[in-house]
């Protein structure tokens, strides 16, 4: 408050705000820290993941107790114990296309901290419709990306400005695939709550119309301007480009999975094992036995789950059961590149009444292990 560019109004603006954060991982730990402390008056912490040990060198809000805890419970816990006089409301789900409106309306600003292309198109596309400012930050082993991005009624710019076109799946690795410097996280996580503040109490210049990147190699930020698509209308409706460019699913370990020192026995009794990479990623070989099932396809045969969580066949028809297709994945073994995506995959069908395991280590493991691999086709 002593800040003459802040003081007792913009405080008073802090205090009175609403702000939705779309994950409480890597860069949602600090953007919650911040905002808590800075006295934002209620916080939405939206996560449908599980604390887990590889997620405590950079998920700060989080120790060793909470582990296996909903994550967005135990934020808000720590929030609400930093902060007591502010409201914090944990909602342990995801945020889906089909719910992304009614669950992000009535805030002022979001902020998406997801590792996921399907969710970062999607908060962008509500928060265009919705006209809400959107603060969007990205990283990557020691490289980060942030933006304040607001549709501004079709006249600003989004994220689909800056990547009209998803990417496929595998095409871009994640965190849990590639690594990322626990430190980045705070770097850029800090960077986004900056932003926030500066939107919600206006002050200073924010990130509009400009991308920043921060690499931590160099020690160095560089800034990209950013214009809005002429040719792009306005969003309307959000697009589920989950089959497009991969699951938008909880991180961390498979809830069930299995070594490659166990699937030579596997392929022996007959087991189903099924590679879920892309095409273009199978230049280097797959599993001898196994069969090609893209993760989006393998996703379609399962169905998709409809806003409440309800299994609804690939058709769109009512089911009271699995298909047959669904039903003849039971039991599979799934391998992606690394273990990330089939990991995903795994705990979405479990979620959908289908047990399969995930190959821990992917592909990757299977390089040099002595197990057969062969040509695709």
């Amino acid at each position: 408050m002593r800040l003459p560019q802040l003081g007792a109004l913009g405080q008073r603006r802090l205090a009175a705000s609403r702000v939705a954060v779309i994950g409480a991982g890597g860069l949602g730990a600090p953007v919650l820290s911040y905002l808590a402390a800075a006295g934002i008056g209620e916080i939405t912490v939206f996560d449908p993941d599980t604390v887990d040990a590889t997620n405590l060198h950079r998920q700060v809000l989080f120790g060793d107790a909470d582990m296996g805890r909903s994550k967005a419970v135990a934020a808000a816990e720590r929030l609400r114990a930093l902060n007591p006089e502010i409201s914090v409301r944990a909602v342990a789900r995801t945020v889906t296309p089909a719910s992304a409106l009614e669950m992000l309306d009535g805030h002022h600003l979001v902020l998406d901290g997801t590792d996921n292309f399907p969710t970062r198109y999607m908060a962008s596309d509500a928060c265009e419709i919705l006209d809400l400012p959107l603060v969007w930050g990205s990283i990557l082993a020691f490289s980060g990306q942030v933006s304040v991005f607001w549709g501004a009624g079709g006249r600003g710019v989004t994220y689909r400005d800056v990547h009209p076109v998803p990417p496929r799946p595998g095409e871009v690795p994640s965190c849990s695939e590639a690594g990322v410097l626990g430190m980045l996280c705070g770097v850029m996580g800090a960077t986004m709550a900056m932003e926030a503040v500066k939107v919600l109490a206006g002050l200073g210049d924010v990130l509009f119309g400009r991308l920043a990147l921060y690499d931590a190699l160099r020690a160095r930020w560089d800034e990209l301007p950013l214009a809005r698509d002429p040719q792009r209308p306005a969003v309307t409706e959000i697009e589920d480009v989950m089959v497009t460019c991969g699951l938008p699913g909880p991180t961390g370990p498979a809830t069930d999975e299995l070594t490659v020192a166990e699937l030579p026995a596997l392929l022996a009794e007959g087991v189903r094992v099924i590679d879920i990479r892309e095409t273009h990623e199978l230049a280097d070989g797959m599993v001898a036995g196994a069969e090609h099932v893209p993760m989006a396809e393998l996703l379609a045969l399962a169905g998709r789950s409809d806003a409440s969580g309800t299994s609804v066949p690939a058709d769109g028809a009512e089911s009271s059961g699995l298909s047959a297709a669904a039903a003849g994945l039971e039991g599979a073994v799934l391998y992606c590149a690394a273990g990330s995506r089939s990991a995903s995959a795994q705990r979405v069908l479990a979620e959908r009444g289908i047990a399969v395991r995930s190959l821990r280590g992917g592909f990757g493991a299977v390089e040099g292990s002595g197990i057969e691999v062969g040509l695709p086709g």
